[in-house]
């Protein structure tokens, strides 16, 4: 298998090319890719050039407020967390670069629909690559499960973005489970450069806060919640079998008992408070979407949401 033979840890191996994909696999890849360059043309070019127009600056540091500064220049999440007026500086630099961080667990492949959290995830991650690329920035990958599963250097060119689209549909990690935490430690570790990250994950995942606020740090980190019906709400369909992707333990499930429905649902939405809270106090911008909806309002709304914090 080519995951196996190219790949000793996250960081090696990241330039070899997947051996052996199937036709319908690059099918899908083809697929991905057109849909991605016609919502890129027609809607998402220009919106991703007035929220990133950052490229050919690096952020430097936050600084106080003095009277006679751009007020343009203040950073309000800072001033949220601290009660301070700040203000962002940045030095030249040569381009942006935008990490997808993508959660590849089995879980992304599991669910009712004939899509999956996997196909979906990809679909925005071609977008957003191929805007960003289309703007002269890099754009870098990197996949986990329970641990940093593949690495691949940021790029710029148009083929770079079927790359990325092949290994996040192409991923067959090793390891079962999902660890948030090890791969925002892995992006630390790896990503010394300041880099514009989309954590890609249902985020239905152990704690995981003190590895985001370290990567909160040095990176602009923006989550995409890639969720499926079945992971907020359980149907009423009897006894069923249920079994978990990434463990593969079997139990079996009376889905017509409203307590058991309840229970489930609650757990989930104390999962999602927590997360929201965690994100709201880090100033993190999160993008939910839901496999079988359109997800391009919402995505929309998030960069309308970034210009008018940008401005």
């Amino acid at each position: 298998m080519f995951w196996r033979r190219n790949r000793h840890t996250a960081g090696h191996g990241q330039d070899a090319q997947p051996a052996g994909i199937p036709q319908e696999m690059l099918d899908r890849v083809r697929a991905i890719e057109i849909r991605a360059r016609r919502l890129v043309n027609d809607l998402f070019l220009g919106e991703y050039q007035a929220v990133f127009r950052g490229r050919g600056l690096e952020f430097d540091e936050l600084r106080p407020y003095v009277p006679g500064d751009d007020v343009r220049s203040i950073d309000w999440k800072a001033y949220a967390r601290s009660g301070q007026p700040m203000i962002r500086r940045y030095r030249e630099d040569r381009d942006l670069t935008v990490m997808f961080v993508v959660d590849v667990s089995a879980s992304q492949r599991a669910g009712a629909l004939p899509r999956t959290k996997e196909d979906l995830a990809a679909e925005l991650c071609a977008v957003l690559a191929l805007a960003a690329i289309r703007n002269k920035d890099r754009v870098g990958l990197l996949l986990f499960a329970s641990k940093p599963e593949r690495y691949v250097r940021p790029q710029g060119g148009a083929t770079h973005v079927l790359r990325v689209v092949r290994e996040v549909l192409w991923a067959r990690p090793e390891t079962g489970g999902t660890d948030i935490g090890a791969a925002l430690e892995y992006l630390t570790g790896v990503q010394r450069r300041r880099a514009t990250v989309f954590l890609v994950s249902d985020f239905l995942a152990p704690d995981y806060s003190s590895q985001l606020r370290a990567a909160a740090l040095h990176h602009d980190i923006i989550a995409i919640r890639v969720r499926e019906p079945l992971d907020g709400e359980l149907p009423d369909a009897g006894i069923v079998p249920v079994r978990d992707a990434e463990t593969g333990s079997l139990v079996e499930v009376d889905s017509s008992s409203a307590r058991v429905r309840d229970a489930y649902r609650e757990r989930v939405a104390a999962i999602d408070s927590d997360r929201r809270r965690l994100f709201g106090e880090l100033g993190i911008d999160e993008i939910r979407v839901t496999v079988g909806t359109d997800w391009v309002p919402e995505l929309l709304r998030f960069f309308k949401r970034r210009a008018v914090g940008a401005a």
